[in-house]
């Protein structure tokens, strides 16, 4: 006659605890979830700061630049690659930023580099 061992409560509630079967998913989602900004028009000023800054800028300066991304601002050091005006965007460490979706750039002084 084979005895069943009773199994302590811990060791029972594990068995129902909840698992993630996709690694990283929940983070995904919570990614997903965080707000999205809406994107904001820039005014005639700001637009021609902009284009004097894109003619200014010499291949290899350093470079900040903000822009508009999948429902958020981002923030991109880098060095300064070129301008394709005809294909209207901007290279900065071999990342292309569409020129339309830029909000600010600016060139980073040497000493400060």
């Amino acid at each position: 006659m084979a005895y069943k061992v009773k199994m302590d409560r811990v060791r029972r509630a594990k068995q129902f605890m909840p698992f993630s079967a996709l690694k990283g998913y929940d983070e995904a989602l919570r990614v997903m979830e965080s707000p999205k900004v809406s994107r904001k028009e820039l005014c005639e000023d700001r637009l021609e700061m902009l284009d004097r800054v894109l003619w200014e800028l010499r291949e290899g300066d350093k470079i900040t630049v903000v822009y508009f991304r999948r429902g958020e601002y981002e923030h991109r050091n880098g060095i300064f690659d070129k301008v394709d005006y005809s294909s209207r965007y901007l290279k900065v460490d071999e990342k292309r930023i569409p020129i339309d979706d830029i909000c600010y750039i600016e060139r980073i002084p040497e000493e400060l580099s």
